[in-house]
């Protein structure tokens, strides 16, 4: 059994599982561009590498909750990607009681915002400072913890959280990185997926089946809660029908392992059209 993981370093990385609904779980993805260089055209959460501004320290006093260092780093990193990617933001009012998000209109106001922090152009942190906001990074609950083998053509070191999304708020793909927000019950999508309607990568759909498995909303912020999170880097084995990706059990997904045939299509098929 060879482990993947002895290549370049994987970048520290954050993705949000969002979700809505009382007696149905709806989850929000997005579309990813086919004019991108990594996972273009597929449907994946927010999510992306946590920058230099993000480490900033003086972050500090612009969150809620007690994190330090890469914890709180990867926090601000997930939030300000769903903020680039689909226009909601995490975030309250300082003189707002926890708990309460900004509105409709504050995200609307902002939206011009999205482009330029996404490019790098502006500061995420210096447009929090300036509205006198506080992310509410307290509310993200772990969910996942993945290293992208060194097999793939890109490594990240990537932390799931799963969050309430803000009641008011309205998901609008930024255009550029992402091309559809959607909200969809993880049944529908992976029915998509099935039907070839839709592409997701290995660790997109397993977590899109323990999101299916654990039920309506609240559970599944509960399962959260309660679940050892386990560090998944994929190993290389062989199968009874060839190669395979091996993830551990103890990570409480319904598969083990994935046929290298699957993951190699679907990472195909990511770069149709895109060249």
């Amino acid at each position: 059994m060879k482990e993947l993981g002895e290549g370049s370093q994987p970048k520290l990385s954050s993705t949000i599982l969002l979700i809505r609904g009382e007696a149905e779980t709806e989850v929000l993805m997005v579309a990813r561009s086919y004019q991108i260089d990594f996972a273009s055209g597929a449907h994946v959460f927010p999510g992306g590498k946590v920058s230099e501004d993000d480490l900033r320290p003086e972050w500090r006093d612009f969150v809620e909750g007690d994190f330090e260092g890469g914890e709180l780093a990867v926090r601000i990193g997930g939030i300000r990607e769903v903020f680039e990617e689909s226009g909601i933001l995490l975030a309250r009012s300082r003189s707002a009681k926890p708990g309460t998000h900004v509105s409709r209109d504050v995200c609307e106001t902002l939206a011009p915002h999205r482009g330029p922090i996404d490019r790098r152009e502006e500061s995420f942190l210096e447009l929090i400072k300036a509205q006198d906001l506080v992310l509410c990074v307290n509310e993200l609950v772990p969910y996942a913890h993945w290293i992208t083998p060194d097999m793939m053509p890109k490594r990240f070191d990537t932390r799931f959280f799963i969050a309430r999304a803000p009641i008011e708020q309205r998901a609008v793909h930024d255009g550029r990185e992402t091309t559809e927000a959607v909200w969809v019950q993880p049944s529908e999508i992976l029915r998509r997926e099935k039907s070839g309607e839709a592409t997701l990568l290995f660790p997109t759909r397993v977590n899109l089946e323990l999101l299916e498995d654990s039920g309506p909303p609240e559970a599944a912020l509960d399962a959260a809660r309660q679940r050892e999170i386990v560090t998944v880097l994929p190993v290389v084995d062989k199968g009874e029908q060839g190669a395979v990706l091996k993830i551990p059990a103890e990570a409480g997904y319904r598969v083990t392992i994935e046929p290298l045939e699957t993951v190699n299509k679907a990472m195909k098929n990511t770069v149709k059209g895109s060249a």
